[in-house]
C-alpha cells in the first residue's frame, strides 16, 4: 500500500496497434531514476485491477493512455481528470478499449465506498493521439515517434507532483 505517492499506469492492449502506446511509455519509464513514492505499472487491459489499485492511497495517478481527442496522429495531450464521483453520466474522458480510464474511475467511486479507502486527490492523463486502433502488434510511425516526448512528459508531471522538478540532463 502506498503513502501518499504517485502512481503512474500505462493502459492499453498491445494487440491493438496505438492502443499499445501507454504500455510502451511505462516500458522505456522503467529505464529512468524516479523519486521515491512513484510507483510504475503496466496494467494494459486490465481495468478493474487498476481500479483497485487506485485505492491503495496514492495521492496522484497519471494515466498514460492511447486518446483520441481529434488532433494529428502522435500528437500529446495532458488532460486532467475531474476528481473520481465529480463526472456526470456520459462523460468521456478517454475513448480506445472497453475498460476505458474513465469507466475505471466511475467504478473507483463504488469500490472506495464498498472498502472505505481513500481515492488519489488528482489524476492526470498523458494522452497519444492513435493512428490506427486496428489488430496488429507495434506502434504506427507518428505514435512510436512520440514515445520519448510522452517518456519526458510524465517525468516533468512526476517531478512536480512529487514537489522535484525533472532534471533535464536525467530525461532522455
Amino acid at each position: 500500500m502506498s503513502t501518499g505517492g504517485v502512481l503512474v499506469a500505462g493502459i492499453g492492449n498491445i494487440f491493438l496497434g496505438d492502443d499499445g502506446f501507454g504500455v510502451e511509455v511505462v516500458r522505456r519509464l522503467s529505464g529512468h531514476p524516479l523519486p521515491d513514492g512513484v510507483h510504475v505499472t503496466d496494467t494494459g487491459v486490465r481495468g478493474v485491477h487498476l481500479a483497485y489499485q487506485l485505492l491503495d492511497g496514492y495521492r496522484s495517478v497519471v494515466l498514460v493512455d492511447a486518446v483520441a481527442r481529434g488532433g494529428a496522429p502522435g500528437t500529446l495531450h495532458l488532460i486532467e481528470a475531474p476528481p473520481p464521483g465529480t463526472g456526470g453520466p456520459g462523460e468521456t474522458l478517454v475513448d480506445g478499449h472497453r475498460m476505458t480510464p474513465d469507466t475505471v474511475l466511475a467504478l473507483l467511486d463504488t469500490l472506495s465506498a464498498g472498502t472505505g479507502s481513500p481515492k488519489p486527490s488528482r489524476v492526470l492523463v498523458v494522452g497519444c493521439e492513435p493512428a490506427c486502433l486496428e489488430e496488429g502488434i507495434g506502434l504506427s510511425a507518428p505514435v512510436a515517434a512520440a514515445v520519448d516526448e510522452a517518456v519526458r512528459l510524465v517525468l516533468r508531471v512526476v517531478g512536480e507532483e512529487c514537489g522535484r522538478p525533472a532534471d533535464p540532463h536525467t530525461v532522455a
